[in-house]
């Protein structure tokens, strides 16, 4: 059962998290928090190699765990705790190409999972129309990908050009990403926790993209923009509210957007019969963009 914290604690906590916001530390990480207040109720967040552990007991007298840092926040604030967690570098910044910019800078050298020592040549962290109204989320970079450094440039990608064209638009009118953006080795799958490393920044890019309307490509990019478990015949067919998780964008007309959920590309290439269900899916999308298709559909 979700707790309640206390309005002081959470205004304490507010405040730790604002200081090292202030500080440039942004990423966060929930930790399983021990019996350290003589109880087990608790929440631990880790700021690198740091930890803040709070008791959300009100009889205790302790608040932060001994590991707490040695300075604090000089003000309290009246604010969700949630809102101060999902304060990031790039919200101050209104060109979107400077924002985009910020978060590759942010993302660096990445080495934060597994993925970044099994052989990947270079990050790809996306590419295309910063304002698009359409943006596609596939699951991770290939070989080709890996090589050049941009998604969907191998076989996949051209036919997922062929998917963008006959919806009467063209590659650089969308936003193209990745869930994680290094290749895993072998083109295997993500897995769970690179998924769960790397979407932080996806959801960063997606709040700064601000579309109206996002195409999930295959089962991994639905279930973890979703944090679904479900078949793709269950996921297709219908939009999704979407709001991008731990991160807020700097426009505030802006609440989400749409998400459907279609084939990748590449599996449509081991079975093309299924190119027709693939259309159906983008045809509700176009629906959605008011765009009129120029020919009979994916080839």
């Amino acid at each position: 059962m979700p707790f309640t914290l206390d309005p002081e604690l959470r205004r304490a906590l507010a405040a730790r998290i604002r200081y090292y916001n202030e500080m440039g530390i942004y990423d966060f990480y929930r930790r399983p928090v021990s019996d350290r207040f003589g109880d087990t109720t608790g929440v631990s967040i880790a700021v690198g190699e740091a930890e803040i552990a709070v008791s959300t007991n009100p009889e205790s007298g302790e608040e932060m765990s001994p590991r707490k840092a040695t300075a604090v926040a000089p003000r309290v604030v009246e604010e969700n705790i949630f809102d101060a967690i999902a304060l990031k570098p790039e919200q101050s910044v209104s060109d979107p190409v400077k924002a985009l910019k910020i978060i590759r800078e942010d993302l660096g050298d990445c080495t934060r999972c597994v993925l970044h020592k099994q052989g990947r040549k270079q990050i790809v962290f996306g590419v295309g129309n910063p304002t698009a109204d359409l943006m596609f989320v596939g699951e991770g970079p290939g070989a080709d990908e890996d090589e050049k450094g941009e998604p969907f440039v191998g076989r996949a990608g051209q036919l997922l050009n062929n998917m963008i064209k006959a919806m009467g638009i063209e590659r650089e009118q969308v936003y193209i990403a990745n869930i994680v953006k290094c290749r895993p080795p072998g083109n295997r799958q993500p897995e769970r926790e690179e998924c769960a490393t790397c979407s932080p920044f996806l959801m960063r890019q997606i709040a700064v993209v601000k579309p109206k309307v996002i195409v999930a490509l295959g089962a991994t990019a639905a279930k973890t923009l979703l944090a679904m478990s479900a078949s793709m015949i269950q996921l297709r067919g219908r939009f999704y509210d979407f709001k991008p998780a731990g991160v807020r964008s700097n426009d505030p007309n802006w609440d989400g957007c749409k998400l459907a959920v279609t084939y990748h590309p590449a599996f449509l290439l081991r079975d093309p019969r299924q190119k027709g269900e693939a259309w159906k899916d983008l045809q509700m999308v176009m629906k959605e963009l008011g765009l009129k298709a120029p020919g009979k559909g994916v080839e």
